[in-house]
Order: structure tokens, then C-alpha cells, then sequence
């Protein structure tokens, strides 16, 4: 669902391109276990810290948020976040639009031209926690965004919210970068 749109996003986007050394500090989607991200770049702005969980119950407790001294929705701001003040400004300013309570996971995507994000649905415990935000910083005709059985272009400068609990994929058939920056708020 479009939410917004007219967002100034292009001091952002100049912002983003003068550190493109910030798509390669933090790998962790392209290596996640199912895949569906190779290929993507992410700038991580918040995002969950790795855990410790040395055995199997440790593991089960983190995942259903009750391993001691640790909240796994929580999610510290990053280094990057510190090079990029445009994207803060975007956050807290849906964050304050939305009347949200808690922030989340922040990071902007990048899917390369003829790239693809593969169908995939989010966790669980995740999606049903947190609201899914896209605010689009580039994104040309041809990128299809796919959620359940519906597909759109989302434009620079709108705002989207989808429910990332559904199969959702993104497929980039155009000639430049798509990115975006994901927001996840809860109320």
C-alpha cells in the first residue's frame, strides 16, 4: 500500500553515491542461508547484533525472545548509520509521521540492474513484530515488485508499507541499481 509520495530522496541518493565503499562493510544477506539475496548490496543503518548462542537451547530461547539479557528485536544503530544523515532524517521522520513506537531494522537495499531479490517470505517472529516500510530512492521503469498476487513499480520519493509475512520478490529488469531504504517500525 502507497502511503506517500513527493519524499525529496535526492540528497540521500548523492549522499549514498559519493560512500559506495558502505555497500561492502556488511555482507551478512548475500550470505544468509536461504539465498534469495545475491543479488543485493545492503547498508546496514540498524540491525540486529550477532548473538552468541553456543548451544542448542541457548538458540531455541533467543529465538523465542527469552534467552537472558538479550532482546532479539532490538537493534542498535550502526557505523554506516553515522556516514549517512540524510537516512536518519528519513527514518525518524516516518518514524514520528507513523506515530510508531519502536524502531527497528533500518538498511538500504541495492539490487543491480538485471538482478533479483528471489521469492521469500521474512521470519515469522519477525514479521509479526515489526511493520514493513520501503521508502525508494532509485528505482527505474522496469523493477516489478512482487507481494502475494500483487506486483508494482514503486517510484523515487514514495513510501510503501507491505506485509513481508507473504511471498514477496523483487525483480529489477532495468538498466540501473534499484535501492531502496527499509524501514521497520512497530506500533
Amino acid at each position: 500500500m502507497k502511503i506517500a509520495d513527493g519524499v525529496n530522496v535526492t540528497p540521500l541518493l548523492n549522499a549514498i553515491y559519493r560512500k559506495p565503499v558502505l555497500w561492502k562493510a556488511d555482507d551478512f544477506l548475500r550470505k544468509f542461508p536461504q539465498g534469495p539475496f545475491e543479488d543485493t548490496e545492503t547498508i546496514y543503518l540498524r540491525f540486529q547484533d550477532h548473538v552468541p548462542c553456543e548451544t542448542e537451547e541457548q538458540v531455541e530461547l533467543y529465538k523465542q525472545n527469552k534467552l537472558a539479557g538479550y532482546d532479539l528485536h532490538e537493534c542498535p544503530w550502526r557505523e554506516e548509520a553515522k556516514e549517512l544523515p540524510e537516512a536518519r532524517a528519513h527514518i525518524m521522520a516516518l518514524m514520528t509521521t507513523m506515530g510508531a513506537t519502536r524502531l527497528g531494522r533500518c538498511m538500504l537495499n541495492r539490487v543491480r540492474a538485471g538482478g533479483r531479490i528471489f521469492p521469500h517470505e521474512d521470519s515469522p517472529w519477525h514479521a509479526s513484530y515489526w511493520d514493513r516500510y520501503h521508502i525508494v530512492i532509485q528505482s527505474e521503469p522496469g523493477n516489478v515488485f512482487k507481494c502475494g498476487d500483487e506486483q508494482v513499480w514503486m517510484r523515487p520519493g514514495e513510501v510503501w508499507w507491505f506485509q513481508n509475512s507473504i511471498t514477496h520478490e523483487v525483480i529489477n529488469n532495468s538498466a540501473e541499481d534499484r535501492i531502496h531504504l527499509v524501514v521497520d517500525l512497530r506500533f
